[in-house]
């Protein structure tokens, strides 16, 4: 089992964002970090990739998803508005080979790092066990 939970790559100042937050784009050096991820990940087996619907979650895990020849499959659950649900995610997960993009904010990961661009490899119990910082 191989579940990896990823932030989403870096996406510019949400406060000079004028648009609607779910469409903002990752900025180059989001791009650079996705792109990183597809290394970062290489020697973690994944049949799935789940994410959030915003497009700087997609855009973060396309470069892993062309990659593994994998279908990226939006699940609402994982946006923005709704980081609560992300544990219920997870726990549906729990024992595939699974990368899930989220974003940030989550309440169960407070007190631990969890940088733009950056994944937690979970354990069997979807605990964080191995951190892997993002591309700088």
């Amino acid at each position: 089992m191989s579940l990896v939970l990823i932030r989403h790559a870096m996406a510019g100042d949400s406060e000079q964002w004028l648009g609607d937050d779910r469409v903002r784009p990752v900025d180059e050096r989001g791009r650079r970090q996705a792109q990183a991820l597809v290394g970062a990940l290489a020697d973690q087996p994944l049949d799935r990739i789940v994410t959030s619907p915003y497009a700087r979650c997609v855009q973060t895990v396309e470069p892993l998803g062309e990659d593994r020849g994998l279908a990226i499959e939006l699940d609402d659950r994982l946006g923005a508005d709704r980081l609560q649900d992300v544990p219920q995610v997870l726990e549906e997960l729990r024992g595939r080979d699974a990368a899930v993009c989220t974003h940030g904010e989550l309440p169960w990961l407070v007190g631990r790092k969890f940088e733009k661009g950056a994944v937690w490899v979970l354990g069997e119990d979807l605990t964080p066990e191995r951190y892997l910082p993002p591309e700088s």
